[in-house]
């Protein structure tokens, strides 16, 4: 099911190289539909949204927007412990998300000179949710509450319903606990293209957040450059760091966290203990017997997991770098000792205490992370992805007389005889 295999720098280049394909090459097929699918939509508006959604998911809406006492009714039928656990997740995330608020700022100096920054929230945000049974309400809160919490004047949430033309109700209960302005049942591209270009109930977003199937990751991609989006998210992965101090139990389960999400999806362990190695493979085998989504988790670990046994801590963190995970999990006698040295991953939890799931749901930094090694470049969703910022600058002229020959000669050097112009008429 899972293969040992040890740390040489040929199997790890091999092994890292095989994680990075999976994702695989853009399908043509794929991304000429979804071509259509954004050209009739921005053509047709409403019409083509609901023509599409009967033709892909069965249901032919009388109209796309979804009122509020609709999803309070909804809301009101989820169980009662979920809701409030929802509540107390909705309250971890808005708190660790506000503390990552930048505030704008005015920068006077003695000499008349004043620079700042302006920053502010988005004017309207879209926030595509999966129906069916790739319907998350964790992921809602996810996406919602940092678009709150940075000021966005107004969010609209997109998710598909099922044949029935009813949606997920703990989707919707999720969207109220996190302050949703409005909701519109439709999926898929056509969905995506409506936030986009706005139609004639839909209004026109500034970014498009929230994961989705192919079709939807690839129209976010297409009409990148009319909005912003968040990022093009490949398959899950988790990788673990453990010492001879780990807990084998512990371990296989977290491995198998991820896995369960899709076939795609990668578990890496990476230790410096045979026997933790060996421990953890059979407690795999026998958690397994358990678990409803058994398939795909052996799927899963076959194609894309692995336990590797290095020489050293030091080499399994350089591992961890070169690799930039998802998810990274600390599971030594001292975490904190690696917390520093390790630069390339989107959410690293620490200790035995700390598994993946408490990120998922509840601790309150977000879940949505780079993947597929872009962790060395990319950071999770943030406030900072719903705000926008200005510069702004006011010099008198005392100050920019003098600075003007230095400005100048900047300009005429590009051989931008205009810019250093609009400074010399003003010397005069």
């Amino acid at each position: 099911m899972i293969k040992i295999v040890s740390a040489t720098p040929e199997e790890r280049r091999a092994f890292i190289a095989q994680l990075k394909a999976r994702a695989g090459t853009p399908d043509p097929k794929v991304e000429a539909r979804v071509r259509v699918i954004i050209q009739k939509v921005e053509a047709g508006g409403d019409q083509a949204v609901i023509d599409f959604s009967r033709q892909f998911d069965g249901w032919s809406p009388e109209r796309l927007e979804m009122g509020r006492e609709e999803m309070e009714a909804l809301a009101a039928g989820c169980n009662v412990d979920f809701l409030a656990a929802l509540d107390r997740a909705a309250k971890n995330i808005y708190d660790f998300h506000t503390r990552q608020k930048q505030q704008s700022r005015i920068d006077p100096a003695p000499s008349g000179v004043i620079t700042g920054q302006r920053v502010r929230g988005l004017h309207r945000a879209g926030v595509y949710v999966p129906g069916g049974t790739a319907g998350y309400p964790s992921s809602v809160l996810m996406n919602i509450i940092p678009a709150k919490v940075a000021g966005v004047g107004e969010i609209v949430m997109a998710t598909p319903p099922g044949r029935a033309g009813r949606p997920d109700p703990n989707i919707m209960a999720a969207a109220l606990a996190a302050g949703v302005d409005r909701v519109f049942l439709m999926g898929g591209a056509q969905a995506v293209a409506a936030l986009a270009f706005g139609t004639e109930s839909v209004p026109k977003v500034d970014k498009i957040v929230g994961p989705g199937n192919i079709y939807v990751a690839t129209a976010k991609k297409q009409l990148y450059g009319v909005v912003d989006i968040d990022m093009i998210a490949g398959p899950s992965e988790i990788l673990i760091i453990a010492d001879s101090g780990a807990n084998p139990e512990f371990l296989a389960a977290d491995l198998m966290s991820q896995a369960e999400h899709d076939p795609m999806a990668s578990a890496v362990l990476i230790t410096d203990n045979m026997e933790i190695a060996e421990n953890t493979v059979k407690a795999l085998y026998r958690q397994l017997e358990s678990l409803s989504r058994r398939e795909i988790i052996e799927k899963a670990l076959e194609d894309f997991g692995a336990v590797i046994v290095c020489a050293g801590m030091d080499e399994a963190v350089g591992f961890a770098n070169q690799l930039a995970p998802e998810h990274l999990e600390v599971c030594c006698r001292n975490p904190f000792d690696y917390l520093g040295r390790l630069d390339n991953a989107g959410s690293v939890f620490l200790g035995d205490y700390s598994p993946e799931p408490l990120g998922d749901y509840y601790a309150g930094a977000n879940h949505v992370l780079p993947t597929g090694g872009t962790a060395r470049f990319f950071s999770p969703l943030s406030v900072d992805d719903f705000v926008k910022k200005s510069s702004f600058i006011y010099y008198p002229q005392s100050k920019l007389l003098e600075a003007a020959q230095d400005i100048i000669l900047l300009a005429e050097t590009e051989e931008l005889t205009a810019h250093a112009n609009s400074i010399r008429v003003r010397q005069n």
